[in-house]
Formats: C-alpha cells, sequence, structure tokens
C-alpha cells in the first residue's frame, strides 16, 4: 500500500515505521502534526478535513493483471511480502522485466470512474486518495517526464480516451462532491535518478551514495519535483498531497527531495494544500496516518486510519473482505477518537471494483443513511467509548452515543446503560432513524435509556444504533 518499513499485503498488519511513528505521535501534543503550519488557508482546509471522517482509496496499476502486491515484489528485500512467485520468481532480472512489460497488456476496458464515484458516494464517502504513482515507478497519469506511463504508446489502453486515468478519476469524483487526494510515492524504483542501473537494488532505497553522486539525486529531486508540478497544474483543484514512501527523508542516507520547496510550488498552485509526507514528523506532515491500525485513544492531532477492506491493498482474486459491521464499527470508533477512517480497495485489472467490496460499500450506505450525523462533522467528546458504547459530538452540542452490536445479527438491546455520560436534565433523547423520543433516567454518574420492544423488533438499522441527546433550549 502505502509505504511501509514492513508491509504486509495479505495479512493485515501495521509497518514498522508506523508503529514507531504512532507510538512516538501518542507522547507528543497537537505541536506534532498540523498545528506547525501556520497557514491559515491550510489551517482551514484541516478542519475540512476534520468534518469529512469517511474517504475511499483505492491502489490500481499493471500490477492488478497479476494479482499481486503493489510494487513490492520488485523490492529485493527477503520479506513475505517481498516474494517473487509465479514462473518468473526464480531470476529477480528476469521478473523485473516481465513485471514491467504488464504495462504493454494492461488494458483496463471497464473503466469507468463516474461508475467508482457513484459507489463510493452512496457509500457515505466524501473524499478519495487515489495512487497516480506507487513505488514500482508507474503512472497513472500522463506524464511528460518518463514512458513508463499509462498513456504511453507502448501501453494496450493508450488510445481509449480515458487513458489519462488520474484525470478521468479526478473529474468524476470532484463532481461527485469528493475532496480529491493525489497519492504519490517518494522512491521511483523505475527512474534511473532512484535505481541507478550501474548498480543493482539492495533494499527499498536508493541504491547509491547521494554524496557521491550528488548531480544524479540533484536529478532525481527535479524529477519529483517536476511530475509533482504536473499533478498540481494540470488535473484540477487538489485538496491533499498525501506522499508515501517515509524512508525517502533527510535523515535517511540523505534523501532528501526537499520538501519545502515542493510544498511551495504545490501550494503556489493549490492554496491551503494539505500536505502529508508520512511518518517523517514535522511541518509537512500536517496529519498522520496510522496504517491498518486505530490508536487505542484519542489522538490531539489530526489523523486519519488508512486500512484495507480485504487483506491486500491491491487487487488480489479470492481476496477476504472484512464483513460491512466489522467495518462499521470500525468507523465509528475511528471517528469517536477524532480521527478520519480511509478504507481502500483495489479494483480489478479490467477497471471495476470487486463485486463484494460493492456489497460492503451499499450496506455501509444503507447505514449511513440513518447515522451519518453523528458522524460527519463531529468532534470527539469524553469519555468517547464506555464498553460498547462511542460517543461524538455535534456542533449544536447534541451529543451521540452510538451503540455498537455485540455481534453480527443481534439487534438493539433493551436497555442501554451510559455509566460516565450524563445528559443535561431535561435533555431529550432520540434514536436515529425513528421518529419517538425515548425513556431515560439518570443512573449514578451517568444515564440509562429504555428501548421499547417495538422499536428493538423493528430497529432502524442494523450494526449500531444512534442515541442523540439534544439539551433543553
Amino acid at each position: 500500500m502505502p509505504f511501509s518499513l514492513v508491509k504486509l499485503p495479505i495479512v493485515v498488519g501495521l509497518t514498522l515505521s508506523l508503529l514507531a511513528s504512532a507510538s512516538s505521535a501518542l507522547a507528543q501534543t497537537d505541536s506534532s502534526a498540523g498545528a506547525r503550519e501556520d497557514d491559515p488557508l491550510v489551517l482551514k482546509k484541516l478542519d475540512w478535513f476534520k468534518d469529512q471522517k469517511f474517504g475511499f482509496m483505492m491502489h490500481w496499476g499493471p500490477y492488478s493483471q497479476w494479482g499481486v502486491v503493489e510494487s513490492w515484489s520488485l523490492c529485493p528485500e527477503d520479506e513475505d511480502w517481498c516474494q517473487r512467485k509465479g514462473p518468473y520468481g526464480q531470476n529477480y532480472w528476469n521478473y523485473r522485466t516481465e513485471y514491467e512489460g504488464l504495462k504493454t497488456t494492461f488494458n483496463p476496458v471497464k473503466f469507468d470512474p463516474a461508475s467508482w464515484a457513484a459507489a463510493a458516494k452512496a457509500a457515505g464517502m466524501r473524499y478519495l486518495v487515489f495512487t497516480t504513482k506507487h513505488h514500482d515507478g508507474f503512472c497513472m497519469f500522463d506524464t511528460r517526464k518518463s514512458d513508463y506511463k499509462i498513456t504511453d504508446s507502448a501501453c494496450a489502453f493508450h488510445a481509449n480516451p480515458k487513458s489519462n486515468v488520474v484525470m478521468e478519476v479526478f473529474n468524476a469524483f470532484r463532481a461527485a462532491g469528493f475532496g480529491i487526494g493525489a497519492y504519490f510515492s517518494k522512491p521511483d524504483w523505475h527512474s534511473e535518478y532512484y535505481w541507478w542501473p550501474y548498480f543493482p537494488p539492495f533494499d527499498r532505497h536508493v541504491n547509491y551514495d547521494v554524496k557521491k553522486h550528488p548531480d544524479r539525486w540533484k536529478a532525481f529531486q527535479q524529477f519529483t519535483y517536476d511530475q509533482i508540478e504536473e499533478l498540481m497544474t494540470g488535473y484540477g483543484t487538489v485538496d491533499i498531497l498525501w506522499l508515501d514512501g517515509g524512508w525517502v527523508n533527510p535523515s535517511s542516507k540523505g534523501q532528501d527531495v526537499d520538501i519545502p520547496r515542493i510544498a511551495a510550488m504545490s501550494r503556489s498552485h493549490q492554496p491551503g494544500l494539505i500536505v502529508v509526507d508520512r511518518a517523517v514528523p514535522g511541518r509537512y506532515e500536517n496529519y498522520r496516518t496510522p496504517e491498518q491500525e486505530v490508536p487505542e485513544k484519542p489522538l490531539d492531532y489530526p489523523w486519519e486510519t488508512c486500512m484495507t477492506m480485504g487483506n491486500s491493498w491491491s487487487y488480489v482474486p479470492g481476496d477476504i473482505y472484512k464483513p460491512a459491521w466489522k467495518l462499521i464499527h470500525l468507523l465509528v470508533d475511528i471517528v469517536a477518537k477524532g480521527g478520519n477512517f480511509l478504507l481502500n480497495v483495489g479494483p480489478g485489472p479490467d477497471g471495476t471494483l470487486p463485486p463484494v467490496a460493492l456489497a460492503r460499500m451499499n450496506e455501509i450506505g444503507a447505514w449511513m443513511d440513518v447515522n451519518g450525523s453523528a458522524i460527519y462533522s463531529t468532534r470527539p467528546i469524553a469519555p468517547y467509548r464506555e464498553g460498547e458504547v462511542r460517543y461524538t459530538e455535534l456542533r449544536d452540542k447534541s451529543v451521540c452515543a452510538i451503540c455498537l452490536a455485540g455481534k453480527e445479527g443481534d439487534g438493539p438491546p433493551a436497555v442501554v446503560r451510559l455509566p460516565s455520560f450524563a445528559p443535561a436534565p431535561g435533555s431529550k433523547v432520540v434514536l436515529l432513524g425513528t421518529s419517538a423520543s425515548l425513556a431515560w433516567e439518570a443512573r449514578g454518574k451517568g444515564c440509562v435509556i429504555t428501548i421499547p420492544g417495538e422499536v428493538r423488533r423493528h430497529p432502524p438499522c442494523s450494526h449500531a444504533w444512534t442515541f442523540r441527546f439534544t439539551p433543553a433550549r
């Protein structure tokens, strides 16, 4: 997926670098992420970001034809996620040649980004993060800086009117009201300025000494700058520049791509742009991105859990997808802690979303139709979570208590106990999706809600139920 020091494509897991990043982040204050930024337009965009809550991520490229992990089988590291399989897997150079040759057969003739946007919107998603270029260097946009791209004449899809995939995706999602995020990999394993053909690659890092060969690294800096400028100038309004490959940073083998220069250029074209230099703490990590995990407690800076719907970031035939109830519970738990949920689905080689993923999105959307007001534009409020209950606060100071089903198929309980939440006297409580007011009574430091039998027999939704407390006016 995104980036990792430990990459788990088929088994859901957190990368080592992000484990370190997340653990240190837990001990830091809001000055660590986002708050170091003083551009008022960026701060305003971060407030917008915190209101969105639910985003859609997509990893897609020629690798989907093989159903293998994106990029990582090119990385010569002896790790499970880097294993090369199939008839070419026993010889690195043969494998790399065949992998890069996938460009010539990539022909997603069923690619219809408007249908993707419609499915994501129906699921209740509000913003997109799409892979414009992953670590393998294949560009899903019409870059002028490389012929390793979907619009190159050697690519089977190049003559299709929709061949500039990033343009088509961004336009379709923008037309559907989505915020637009451009995923861009800082490392580029196809570029001669990152993996110089004079040397074999040794690991995920640059394969030469940048101090010995400063001109070559300078060329890579400019290459990176130029490609990002293409995305910032030719693809409409972009809200988020989502930079992956956190090992490319000044403290790691001198791999400085000059993010301040890139950010300044990008914001000159896209005022207020959020820059997410993942796992590189500082001014240009405007929000943090714990990968495949949900923090235990609320964090005091902007953040987003990025997670796969299945086990893999990219398309894998027969992948195992999380059930809808689990995804809904994850969304609720993340939002109650003040974060956003960026949920990833990898399209197949023909350009369609897997039917099982679409079914999950439809089910999530049905739940969001009832409960979305307890999710969007909310902020965390203590005690955040108690047992199966999660709390959010609305702008009007109403508080929502969202009760998660104990297991799939369970209906609402007869009584919901909120041990530490005491609403103001005279507050009204309603179950979202119904018109009836419910009875509640103070109990110790909290309260108890009683749910009528008729409501329990005919609940407004499945998997989780929202009780909204509105103070008496």
